[in-house]
């Protein structure tokens, strides 16, 4: 009696976890890899092409930049008609696209990815996301993001003036976001995290490779503090268009993340992350998932996020740069004090601009 009702308990166990996903049955691929769905198993060979002939072997520096770059500026540009999404059309219909203001400097990522494209059975729009999460993946620090393989290729270009702009308003910005996808106020600041790993090739023509944050090649909370930091704004013309002076040499500051670090629908969530790695981490996870499906139902996709590598952990305090300490931050948030940091010992020094850039 007693083994039957083992059994009985068992089986029903194994019932219930194949319906709520609890037990998964991993397919094994031609190649020998395991997967959770056998559609994915193509993307192996995908993957390795990625990271040899784009990213150099597992770099994070200027191509996996361009490469988150490009997941946005695909995705986000999103209109009622024609058009749009996460579909690739940034590529397929990349002279109309890459002459779009805002996608100034979009062209060279995209020149990149073509002939990894081309030789590969996959399209535009699944190549563009796949890329940009094993990218990330690549810089300590950074959430493993996942990828969902289905997108259909593009079969028109997406509207122009649907991608925000580092000059735009914070109204503007934030309808725009809400508008492509829904993106509450929170959404919009943990996407904003991609600038942790982010420079600036084309804002400011004379500059080129400028780091958003002091510590570029990891996925850290630094650029929620420096952000933070007193700068002066320049007028908004010329070249220095959507570009703020940071209170540190070598560093850029987009006009729109300054804003968005002290408007009163942002500050509070901008400040948040300061020193808060696993937050983060989570609520970028989250805000990419949203975006990188933008214009397709996910249910109808396959979940390949099992081969997104699992980035190396990070285990760093956020600090004020050398010389500066909670005196220098411009407080926003009207709520909740400004985190108490430590300060980096020496001397000020100069930000060096990205390599490659």
């Amino acid at each position: 009696m007693a083994f039957k009702s083992l059994a009985a308990i068992l089986a029903l166990a194994a019932s219930f976890g194949a319906v709520h996903g609890a037990i998964v049955k991993r397919v094994t691929c031609p190649d020998g890899n395991t997967a959770n769905d056998a559609a994915c198993c193509p993307l192996f060979a995908i993957r390795d092409d990625i990271q040899a002939n784009l990213f150099d072997g597992g770099e994070c520096g200027e191509e996996v930049h361009e490469s988150l770059r490009l997941t946005f500026h695909d995705a986000i540009g999103i209109g009622h008609t024609g058009g749009g999404g996460a579909d690739g059309s940034i590529v397929i219909f990349s002279s109309t696209e890459t002459a779009f203001h805002a996608n100034n400097g979009i062209d060279e990522i995209v020149e990149r990815q073509k002939p990894i494209i081309a030789r590969n059975n996959i399209t535009a729009g699944d190549f563009i996301q796949f890329a940009g999460a094993i990218g990330v993946s690549n810089c300590p620090g950074a959430p493993q993001l996942d990828f969902h393989l289905g997108r259909p290729a593009a079969t028109a270009a997406a509207p122009d003036l649907t991608v925000p702009e580092p000059f735009d308003t914070i109204d503007s910005i934030l309808a725009r976001f809400s508008d492509a996808g829904g993106f509450s106020p929170a959404e919009v600041v943990a996407l904003l995290a991609s600038h942790t790993i982010a420079a600036s090739d084309h804002i400011d023509p004379n500059l080129q490779g400028v780091p958003f944050d002091s510590t570029p090649e990891v996925f850290d909370t630094q650029v929620f503090l420096e952000v933070q930091l007193r700068g002066t704004l320049f007028p908004g013309s010329g070249g220095n268009q959507g570009e703020v002076e940071s209170a540190i040499a070598g560093e850029m500051r987009l006009q729109s993340d300054h804003n968005l670090a002290r408007d009163s629908r942002t500050a509070c969530e901008w400040q948040s992350f300061v020193n808060n790695q696993a937050k983060l981490q989570s609520a970028f996870k989250a805000a990419m998932r949203k975006m990188a499906v933008l214009g397709h139902d996910i249910n109808q996709m396959a979940d390949c996020s099992d081969l997104i590598p699992v980035p190396k952990g990070l285990n760093v305090a956020a600090t004020f740069p050398p010389g500066l300490t909670n005196a220098d931050i411009e407080q926003a948030c009207a709520t909740t004090p400004f985190p108490t940091l430590s300060t980096q010992p020496g001397p000020a020094t100069t930000i060096p601009p990205v390599p490659g850039s």
